[in-house]
């Protein structure tokens, strides 16, 4: 296909498809769950992110590469996906600020690749029957063994990731240098991206981040005027833990606000439950409506779960009224959470946005004024 390919290369799905292309990365062999993007920029983003661990993800734009990768525009300090799927890696690299090749960085790092004709087929496929576990293989020429290693793998559904992504040991980000910090914000990591923290900073939050095994009272100690729960992968129906902090932050009346895998929390805190979607949500171009306002705002997503929620007004929880604050327009996912009696929120969609877009990035403000409305916390009072 190109230079940026090698020698021959097969995908393997669980239910037995095969796509054969050429090798794009890393030779070797990869597992995971193949998703589809369906973002047309943003790639350095998207393998970066830690919500996506061990999946393979499938680019459906039809040309990835062309900026190469920077030491900026990471969300980690790593790649995270399983594996790539593209149609065509570009043959160059043309951006100012790239330092090397997408094919570079993923040989690199040991991350597997395979570039095939097929990403159409293959996104349809996975858009009828529900992303599935598979296989990237540059070594295994034969499709059925490779099959019946893919069917030994665990599913995502049970998978309890969140603590393989964090930080181990806390850490601070402070506001622009110049800007005196307005709030101090305890960020629990769930598999937080570096731009979620540097939203909070540049509204003058110091923000310091906890394991993802913080309890409240660990969390509480801080002396925190807002806490957030960040996104993550896995089902978050093993996140006892974090779900248990949750409560205890709610019950302290603290401000919280939560985002992706902190949505999916908050909904099991309220007494929800969450589910696995079909093939999910992924990409930058995913329509959501504000069920105050009827506002629609184009936000970037990357969930397979969602919580269910009561999607025809507010309903009871242990902690008071809430209501679904935001729905999804193409298939009517929960996409937000709020309560009515307590300044807690949360979105299933990202705000913070990068790639993009930023049609919802206010919701960081309401973040900053939920905690301006609340009294200074004891030892500052």
């Amino acid at each position: 296909m190109t230079e940026e390919t090698g020698g021959p290369a097969i995908l393997v799905l669980e239910d037995g498809r095969v796509f054969h292309g050429r090798s794009f990365g890393a030779t070797g062999e990869t597992f995971g769950e193949a998703v589809f993007n369906t973002g047309m920029t943003g790639y350095q983003e998207t393998l970066t992110d830690p919500s996506h661990h061990r999946q393979i993800v499938v680019m459906t734009a039809p040309h990835i590469g062309n900026t190469g990768m920077n030491g900026e525009d990471s969300e980690s300090g790593r790649i995270w996906v399983a594996g790539l799927v593209v149609r065509e890696p570009s043959r160059v690299t043309s951006h100012w600020s790239s330092q090397r090749s997408l094919a570079e960085e993923m040989r690199s790092q040991g991350v597997v690749g395979i570039a095939l004709t097929g990403t159409r087929a293959l996104t349809r496929h996975l858009r009828d029957k529900g992303v599935m576990r598979a296989a990237v293989s540059t070594v295994e020429t034969d499709p059925r063994a490779l099959l019946a290693r893919v069917r030994e793998r665990p599913t995502m559904a049970g998978a309890d990731l969140v603590a393989q992504v964090g930080t181990e040991t806390p850490y601070e980000v402070l506001p622009p240098a110049g800007r005196k910090p307005r709030f101090h914000v305890v960020a629990v990591d769930l598999g937080m991206t570096s731009t979620t923290s540097w939203r909070l900073a540049e509204r003058d939050c110091r923000v310091t981040v906890l394991p993802a095994a913080a309890t409240a009272k660990e969390i509480l100690a801080h002396r925190p005027d807002g806490v957030f729960f960040s996104s993550g992968p896995g089902d978050p129906s093993t996140a006892d833990t974090p779900v248990a902090a949750v409560r205890g932050i709610l019950d302290a009346g603290t401000p919280l606000f939560g985002i992706c895998f902190g949505n999916q929390l908050l909904g099991r805190a309220l007494g929800l439950g969450t589910y696995k979607l079909p093939f999910g949500h992924r990409g930058l171009n995913q329509p959501v409506r504000n069920t105050r306002t009827g506002r629609v705002a184009i936000t970037s997503q990357n969930h397979g779960f969602a919580v269910d929620a009561p999607l025809d007004g507010p309903f009871d929880t242990p902690y008071g009224r809430a209501e679904v604050s935001h729905i999804g327009l193409h298939d009517q996912v929960v996409e937000g959470l709020r309560l009515l009696e307590r300044p807690a929120f949360s979105t299933q969609f990202h705000p913070e946005a990068a790639a993009g877009p930023h049609d919802a990035a206010e919701l960081f403000d309401e973040f900053v004024e939920l905690m301006s409305a609340q009294p200074a916390p004891a030892a500052e009072q």
